[in-house]
């Protein structure tokens, strides 16, 4: 059995805040799996049960965030899930907005509910899915007013894309049996470089205003070179 749990706070003052965005994440999973009805309410969380083939919990904490361990605690003990089998869906400030990011375990880093899990599990050794909420100026005040602001709408676009994604990293983890290095693989990838990015552009330039059969742009020539810097030497291609 599995426990995805997605964190934030109830009410409809917290819907579709920053702070919720692990809720987010289990509802569209609950969407897919065709249970967004279904919900019902236990051990201190709204929760649905699905089979994928095994057994598995989405759980959305009725604790306010900073008691999430208050009813992901009990969930875990009462099936005696292991820890490795408990993934936590959660806003990281840290993070640009949209970016996500898995790892297998690690300390609260100033999140109150991740705090609040390790203490109840009694580890910190269970699987973190974070989602980039973007960081306001470092005053707790705005902090505080920030995670709890719905994102605007030029954000909304980029914030949903990262929810879907991070659903589709949670049914590869699922897939995957709780493995997380393919996941981790394929999801937690970083932005090109600005090399790389270089070399593209100056590939479109030259594509938008072809030259002579036969001839080679000053766009390509510094395309190339700037890939023959990069290749590591004797390598084979």
């Amino acid at each position: 059995m599995k426990i995805i749990a997605g964190l934030g706070n109830i009410g409809r003052e917290y819907c579709q805040t920053r702070h919720n965005i692990g809720f987010m994440v289990v509802d569209e999973l609950a969407r897919r799996w065709n249970l967004k009805d279904d919900w019902r309410t236990d051990r201190n969380a709204m929760y649905v049960e699905y089979r994928a083939p095994e057994k598995v919990f989405l759980l959305k904490p009725v604790t306010y965030m900073n008691l999430s361990g208050n009813a992901v605690g009990p969930w875990a003990h009462f099936y005696n899930i292991a820890p490795e089998d408990v993934a936590v869906v959660h806003d990281d400030m840290d993070l640009p907005l949209g970016t996500i990011r898995i790892r297998k375990h690690g300390s609260g880093g100033g999140h109150n509910g991740i705090r609040s899990i390790i203490s109840c599990l009694g580890t910190d050794a269970f699987p973190r899915f974070r989602l980039g909420i973007g960081h306001p100026v470092h005053e707790q005040q705005a902090v505080i007013s920030h995670v709890l602001h719905p994102f605007s709408g030029d954000e909304k676009d980029a914030v949903q894309k990262a929810v879907e994604k991070m659903a589709d990293a949670l049914e590869l983890w699922l897939r995957e049996d709780g493995d997380l290095a393919r996941v981790m693989q394929q999801f937690n990838t970083k932005p090109a470089k600005a090399k790389k990015r270089a070399v593209k552009e100056a590939e479109a330039a030259g594509a938008e205003d072809p030259p002579p059969e036969g001839a080679v742009s000053a766009a390509q020539q510094g395309a190339a070179a700037t890939v023959e810097e990069d290749r590591p030497s004797g390598e084979i291609l």
